[in-house]
């Protein structure tokens, strides 16, 4: 495929989590898999993290959140990005996410939750499938 375009990913941090060890494992995963990673850094606000995928154009949003705050956090996220026209984008959390919270974090919007353990390859081919089937960047 000529014209296929990079998948840009925006990897985030929010709430007061200061730990960023696994979302820099994964930002360099996918790096190594031909993505392009826009990492926030830590401790971003709903708010800064829906306006940095608006700014940033990107494919997918992937959270990395072990505070315990994700049935608070990914709402919120969630529902900026709805009313900033960015519907279609998928939202993805990583962390410490116990197994009873999974169902409602999917009511929120988001299509793939990943715990400790999770295989980078898992990541990496959740997001490529997730892209392709919105129909890539111009979808």
């Amino acid at each position: 495929m000529t014209d296929q375009r990079t998948i840009r990913v925006l990897i985030a941090k929010p709430g007061l989590d200061g730990h960023d060890r696994g979302a820099k494992v994964i930002a360099r995963a996918l790096r190594d898999a031909g993505m392009e990673v826009i990492y926030t850094g830590l401790r971003q606000t709903p708010e800064m993290v829906a306006e940095a995928a608006l700014q940033e154009d990107v494919d997918v949003v992937g959270l990395s959140i072990l505070s315990g705050a994700h049935l608070a956090l990914v709402p919120r996220i969630r529902q900026l990005m709805d009313e900033n026209d960015l519907r279609d984008v998928p939202l993805l959390v990583g962390g410490i996410i116990p197994d009873e919270d999974v169902p409602a974090l999917r009511a929120a919007g988001v299509s793939g939750v990943f715990g400790p353990g999770t295989s980078t390859e898992a990541i990496i081919e959740h997001i490529r499938q997730v892209v392709m089937n919105r129909g890539g960047r111009e979808g």
